[in-house]
């Protein structure tokens, strides 16, 4: 085991990596921009380093300070969370070089399942279903204008190093696929640096179903069922549930199943997301691989008894897996709500008011809050603008919705606008509560403000 990690990110992500380190006995280092001087991490860690300025590209993704640290503090392991350099294969090999165990996948397989042509080409070999497109990058407008009319219109473009929703572009008609084509290879380049695109044929009412899966270094993997992510908003997830109603048990084996045998066959390892399109006749479609903790990881947790931030760590320290797949029992319904200091009002607009003049968390049975704001903290300007997840675990869907509603009501968080009272709606809407719940859901039935 890990004699002491540094926790490269912040935020709520960094307290929950570091609650698990504590659990398991290991020392911590927690990194912090200036903005978060003082955060709950820096207060809780063995050891804290400042890295630099608020801007996150001379804070958290500035690779020399983090290493910096590492060495500065005789960290033999580095935990990235998500987001900023989690998902980066040059950033694990750099730590590797360093002798610094990247609690995640090896380079080689952040690569193969990152680069998403790659990832569909596995996934494939595998027996994977794939939504119908190439798999191979689409690189001139005269190929992307053939492969449109055999696909047939609408098409969705997605940059190949895509991720987290971003990189998608819908291309409905034919004359705009010229004008399309070239923002979303230019949006890729900038966000990726890597502008390659790929297309699928655009399926454009489904149900985002993703597979949580862990796998060792010696060829066993196992999944812990699947969340229902389709409460989005511009792709982007709000709210998930486990486990999704929309199966029956052979169903669910069938794409669980199919998830571990694909990510076993890219050579996956450590803990990860299969994610897959659901379609409205039933059938599945692979989407994407994420080779690193999600957001809404704690869904999964509820639902089957596994603490997946220490599973994490120790299959990175060597270590096999400590459960079979018989091991794994589902039992009752969790939600999760992303509380974001957003004002749902004003189309979402971040609020930048920042300070908090009181947090009060929700208590009680099958409840949990992950967060890392208390009552006077400024939310810094510069970063994700989550503040907190809630986490409501009950015996079954009804009562779990029932238990989140309360928990909302509960839940004071002064100063700022957030979310929490769009969320209140969701969980009202009878559509919702019926459990007929699509991507567009938003789109479609909260469109207008709450009032």
């Amino acid at each position: 085991m890990f004699n002491k990690v540094l926790i490269a990110n912040r935020g709520e992500i960094a307290v929950r990596i570091w609650r698990a380190c504590q659990e398991l006995g290991i020392k911590t280092v927690a990194v912090y921009s200036k903005a978060d001087a003082g955060s709950r991490v820096t207060q809780l860690a063995d050891e804290a380093i400042c890295i630099g300025p608020p801007p996150a590209g001379r804070s958290y993704l500035n690779v020399p300070a983090l290493i910096g640290a590492a060495q500065m503090t005789g960290a033999d392991a580095l935990h990235p969370g998500y987001g900023f350099l989690s998902e980066e294969p040059d950033f694990a090999e750099i730590c590797a070089e360093n002798q610094i165990t990247f609690i995640g996948p090896s380079p080689d397989v952040m690569s193969r399942v990152g680069d998403k042509t790659l990832a569909k080409k596995a996934m494939k070999a595998s027996g994977v279903p794939l939504v119908p497109g190439t798999e191979d990058t689409v690189d001139s407008l005269d190929d992307a204008d053939d492969i449109a009319k055999q696909l047939g219109y609408p098409i969705i473009l997605k940059a190949v190093a895509g991720g987290g929703g971003r990189g998608i572009s819908v291309v409905e008609k034919r004359e705009d696929l010229a004008r399309i084509y070239a923002s979303t290879r230019a949006t890729a380049q900038q966000l990726f640096k890597d502008g390659r695109v790929y297309m699928e044929k655009f399926i454009p009412l489904f149900r985002h179903t993703e597979v949580q899966i862990l796998c060792d270094n010696y060829g066993r993997g196992i999944h812990l069922g699947e969340r229902d992510c389709s409460v989005q908003r511009r792709r982007q997830k709000l709210i998930e549930e486990a486990p999704s109603i929309h199966f029956t048990e052979a169903q669910r084996q069938k794409m669980c199943d199919t998830a571990v045998a694909g990510a076993l066959a890219a050579g996956y390892t450590s803990a990860g997301t299969v994610e897959f399109i659901l379609a409205p006749d039933g059938n599945f479609y692979f989407m994407e691989i994420n080779a690193r903790i999600q957001v809404e990881h704690p869904v999964s947790e509820a639902i089957t008894g596994v603490d997946l931030i220490k599973e994490q760590i120790k299959l990175a320290a060597g270590e096999p897996l400590q459960y079979t797949q018989k091991d794994i029992q589902l039992r009752g319904h969790a939600f999760e709500c992303r509380i974001n200091a957003e004002d749902p009002d004003r189309d979402f607009e971040p609020d930048k008011r920042g300070k908090i003049d009181s947090f009060i968390s929700p208590g009680g049975p099958g409840t949990r809050v992950d967060s890392y704001v208390h009552s006077g903290w400024t939310v810094p300007p510069f970063y994700d603008s989550l503040v907190a997840k809630i986490i409501v675990w009950a015996e079954d869907r009804p009562s779990a919705i029932d238990r989140m509603l309360r928990a909302l009501k509960e839940t004071t968080l002064d100063g700022i606008h957030t979310t929490i009272p769009f969320h209140r709606r969701v969980f009202n809407h009878p559509v919702f509560r019926e459990g007929d719940v699509f991507t567009d859901f938003v789109a479609r039935h909260l469109t207008t403000p709450s009032g």
